[in-house]
């Protein structure tokens, strides 16, 4: 499978979260070109400060021994968070693949810094779907950003 196609896999995700009442970010871990874990943005569902999508997709992947993560690709609609790229970081995840950073523009440098290869797709579906949500809930977007 190609980025746009895992992409479409966090997109997914993204969509899943906002029809259960959320903010619309997904994102989904791949090693061996297999998803290992899945996740979206759970924080009003969950009423958990820290569940964005990439924590979550964390979450759902489990236990995994250092060297799955160390050969793992990251993707995720929206540009990581310093939470996020900092378990980005931990786990030694070495590519990050970016649906869209026009909306928000997270840690990207951060992870270049550590070494992290981030590649920003801007992705126009991505976009929208941000745009959309923030327009639509900006007291929401402005919790889940710490504004």
């Amino acid at each position: 499978m190609t980025d746009h196609e895992f992409l479409q896999a966090a997109i997914a995700e993204a969509k899943q979260g906002r029809a259960e009442g959320g903010i619309p970010i997904g994102s989904v871990i791949v090693h061996d070109g297999k998803i290992i874990g899945r996740g979206h943005n759970r924080r009003v569902q969950s009423g958990s400060p820290i569940l964005h999508g990439e924590m979550d997709a964390f979450e759902n992947a489990g236990r995994q021994p250092a060297s799955v993560y160390q050969q793992a690709t990251l993707y995720t609609t929206l540009s990581p968070c310093c939470m996020c790229s900092g378990a980005i970081e931990l786990y030694g995840i070495p590519r990050v693949v970016v649906g869209e950073n026009q909306t928000f523009m997270g840690a990207e440098q951060r992870l270049r810094d550590a070494g992290i290869d981030v590649v920003v797709l801007n992705d126009p579906d991505c976009i929208a779907m941000m745009r959309q949500f923030i327009d639509e809930n900006p007291e929401l977007w402005n919790e889940d950003i710490g504004v």
